[in-house]
């Protein structure tokens, strides 16, 4: 039998332990590598060459999404799955954009797990059915290149003045943006259009 080799990332020990051992139930499953820093994942796979790098996103260090970035850019043999809770269409496009494999929530029963395993080691992508759904209605960024611009600042925390600097425009334009932004995306007001445009990925 085939045994496939996996690197588990996860920062939190009890859940990390948890999926260790619901791993190895499996016969065909051997956990080679546990770690609960991101900045540690390439390092230990490129030492250990698993085939299926289990990440969760929130991690300490660097993030799992970039991780998986990297990790496929330095081995592009092991097949990536994100497991994590956050239930964002926005996170899948941008676990998509790092070239995961599969992405599936931590509250998906165990055996899906196990099958998602199984299945990107094989070369399959695995995707939580209701994410994807929610990135196929979610529509395209309605939003301007400028727009966009102007968005990203003010979510980094640059007020309006700050903004008009850094982008050589009026202070009342940079208004104008914001307003425009707002209207587009049915927000509340700028705080809601960059929650709106966070959750759609089209934030980083």
């Amino acid at each position: 039998m085939l045994t496939l080799k996996i690197l588990l990332a996860e920062d939190v020990a009890m859940v990390r332990g948890a999926f260790v051992a619901l791993i190895e139930l499996e016969p065909d499953l051997k956990v080679v590598a546990a770690v609960e820093n991101g900045t540690d994942i390439v390092p230990t796979a490129l030492a250990c060459q698993p085939d299926v790098a289990i990440i969760d996103i929130d991690l300490p260090g660097l993030d799992g999404l970039s991780a998986a970035e990297q990790l496929h850019a330095e081995l592009p043999s092991c097949r990536t799955l994100i497991v994590t809770n956050l239930a964002r269409a926005g996170t899948l496009r941008r676990a998509l954009a790092a070239h995961v494999s599969g992405y599936i929530l931590k509250d998906a029963p165990p055996e899906q797990l196990t099958a998602a395993i199984r299945r990107v080691a094989a070369g399959s992508r695995v995707i939580d059915p209701q994410l994807a759904l929610a990135v196929w209605e979610g529509g395209q960024n309605p939003l301007s290149p400028r727009e966009h611009e102007v968005l990203r600042l003010a979510a980094e925390g640059s007020e309006p003045a700050e903004i008009a600097a850094s982008l050589h425009l009026s202070v009342g334009t940079v208004r104008n943006y914001l307003t425009t932004i707002v209207t587009k995306l049915n927000a509340r007001n700028r705080v809601d259009a960059i929650k709106t445009a966070y959750d759609a990925g089209w934030l980083p």
